[in-house]
């Protein structure tokens, strides 16, 4: 576990409340290597770590609003998962399916959060695809997490077994086609502008929180221009996708004690199927706050900060 301090992040110090800027963190795996952010507690009175892990195409800045806040009494760290932010990137072509995500947050836990450093285990929050990771690594090795809380994030998307094959033809087509040229940027305020409008849309503050961390610059005709540094192929559709009934079984599994922020304006708000997955997780814990699915890093974050403490600082 290597760190450096973080060079200057976009209002990192005024986010905090503390002046405490995080420092950079490396954790090499066996295939790649992650990186992230470390918040040093403050005053440390709590001797579990938490570990963030943030959602699809975002980063470990994702949490710049509440990890500071967090890291009032305790350590906080946030990861940028493969593909992501400043980490590596998997081979061409081997994709970024679930369960390799749940395998490198295993490996990042037993190499670098080990049972004899940390005999209580770890607190896991993670935000849309942060918390799918987490759930699964929290229902295989739940003797190696404390507490979990899931931001707008209550298990993966489901298919029906109809819709296997379609999905299966969809992904490799894609795959064979490939990606276009990437796009090139003038500034990082064209790329956050950019980012802004996508499939979930953000703020301009909270764009320009997390679009720096996901850009490489490049020196282009003589001129500093930006291109993303993410990996194309994580917007590649998924090759397989469970059913309802898997994804349940995988909930009824969960035998830690979770926590779920529902967004009243989240991704989640009117799934069909939340209700039934709510059951599935035995002693679940439901909090409601306002936002939509960036809940944790657009608007008013108080009311998630405090369900967030509320739920992982107990004894």
């Amino acid at each position: 576990m290597n760190e450096v301090l973080q060079g200057a992040a976009p209002d990192s110090d005024s986010l905090s409340g503390q002046g405490v800027a995080p420092h950079e963190i490396d954790w090499p795996l066996r295939h790649l290597s992650l990186a992230g952010l470390h918040w040093p507690a403050v005053s440390q009175k709590n001797k579990v770590p938490v570990l963030m892990v943030h959602g699809w195409l975002d980063n470990a800045m994702s949490f710049a609003k509440l990890a500071p806040a967090i890291a009032e009494d305790r350590d906080v760290f946030a990861l940028d998962l493969a593909g992501h932010g400043k980490s590596g990137h998997r081979a061409a072509g081997q994709g970024y399916p679930l369960p390799d995500y749940v395998a490198d947050l295993a490996e990042l836990v037993a190499n670098h959060f080990d049972k004899e450093a940390y005999p209580q285990g770890i607190d896991l929050v993670g935000h849309s695809l942060g918390g799918i990771i987490s759930l699964f690594y929290g229902a295989a090795f739940p003797e190696r997490v404390r507490r979990l809380a899931m931001i707008d994030s209550l298990g993966p998307l489901s298919r029906e077994p109809s819709e296997v094959i379609p999905q299966l033809r969809k992904a490799i087509r894609k795959r064979l086609a490939g990606s276009g040229e990437p796009v090139v940027y003038s500034s990082v305020e064209e790329a956050a502008r950019a980012r802004e409008g996508g499939m979930i849309p953000l703020s301009h503050q909270a764009a320009m929180l997390l679009v720096p961390r996901n850009l490489k610059q490049l020196n282009k005709e003589g001129e500093e221009k930006f291109q993303w540094s993410t990996d194309a192929e994580l917007r590649y559709p998924s090759m397989m996708m469970m059913d309802e009934a898997q994804v349940t079984a995988c909930l009824n599994a969960v035998k830690l004690p979770v926590g779920f922020l529902r967004a009243e304006k989240g991704l989640l708000a009117s799934r069909p199927e939340l209700d039934h997955r709510i059951d599935a997780i035995k002693g679940l814990e439901l909090v409601s706050v306002p936002g939509g699915h960036h809940c944790h890093l657009e608007g008013d974050v108080r009311p998630v900060i405090h369900a967030v403490r509320n739920f992982i600082d107990v004894s």
